[in-house]
């Protein structure tokens, strides 16, 4: 892997329902991203249609999602940009008639290839009567032109389980759209800390960083402040954050640094001992950091994330 990686954090105030104007704003702000020499533009989970399911039109334009992931495979060949478009909704019909939806984020490598994806896993409470967890599915890393990375989805980012799966399989950097509101406190808790949303995400993100050898790529929605965090970053281990937005909207590009990971690594060998055949905990991964493999034997039933 290449020493550092640019990338572009891209964050505004998403519009429901409006998906042209949400689209055409983050294809503006995509091109911007590649002429400052992005590799990678990742976008905000739910960044087409707002969370605003119970309008009807929310489902219907959940249906016609994906002639927008094409239209992103088509930017990022003509910008040779590789790009994490936030989140996609999709509708899927299923056997008995009915309909089933998915929160899906998806890679587009700079050839406008579809390298993977991943279906959220874990429901935010107030999403569970609208949205389909991919419960059964495994977290996986996949290889792209700017290393092996993994894809996580706003409320993962509270399981630790979900990274330590990606980091065995060898995710090197975990990006994680999200559509993350001051509002996701209790009102009992808002009472009591006004700003424990920011603060759970300012030490969560720095955390999974060291505990797991990886960088991080956050990408919030943003808006009026009593409405909105922001705080879309990129971090890594040893210096936490690299850059971090407050609640403006726009780009920011900035150069990860990743030879850190190597360095982290070295430090903690966390990969080193989850690799260890008498690991103690019940895992099985297989982990993998460049070149270098570790199987794990450990018994895979008991795991979850």
């Amino acid at each position: 892997m290449a020493p550092t990686r640019r990338v572009a954090i891209i964050q505004w105030y998403i519009k429901e329902l409006a998906t042209e104007d949400n689209h055409a704003r983050a294809c503006n702000y995509i091109r911007q991203a590649a002429a400052d020499g992005a590799e990678l533009a990742v976008l905000p989970e739910y960044h087409l249609t707002g969370w605003s399911p119970n309008d009807p039109c929310w489902a219907v334009q959940a249906g016609e999602s994906a002639k927008y992931l094409v239209n992103y495979q088509a930017l990022a060949k003509e910008l040779k940009i590789c790009l994490v478009p936030g989140t996609i909704i999709e509708k899927h019909a299923v056997p008995n008639g009915t309909a089933v939806f998915y929160n899906t984020a998806y890679f587009i490598s700079n050839d406008g290839a579809i390298l993977g994806c991943y279906r959220k896993k874990n429901i935010w409470h107030p999403e569970r009567p609208y949205l389909t967890s991919s419960a059964l599915e495994r977290h996986e890393a996949i290889n792209t032109p700017i290393g092996r990375i993994g894809m996580l989805i706003c409320w993962d980012l509270a399981f630790p389980e979900a990274f330590r799966e990606l980091i065995a399989d060898g995710a090197d950097i975990v990006i994680v759209p999200t559509f993350w509101t001051p509002h996701d406190a209790s009102p009992e808790t808002l009472r009591h800390i006004p700003a424990s949303e920011a603060l759970f995400l300012e030490s969560t993100i720095t955390s999974r960083c060291f505990e797991n050898t990886c960088g991080i790529i956050f990408v919030n929605a943003t808006g009026p402040k009593e409405n909105f965090l922001g705080m879309s970053q990129v971090a890594l281990p040893m210096i936490g954050p690299v850059v971090k937005m407050g609640t403006e909207e726009g780009v920011r590009v900035v150069d990860m640094d990743v030879e850190l990971l190597d360095i982290a690594e070295k430090t903690y060998k966390v990969r080193q001992d989850i690799g260890k055949e008498d690991w103690h905990y019940g895992y099985r991964h297989s982990s993998r950091r460049g070149s270098r493999i570790i199987d794990l034997n450990v018994d895979l039933e008991s795991s979850s994330a």
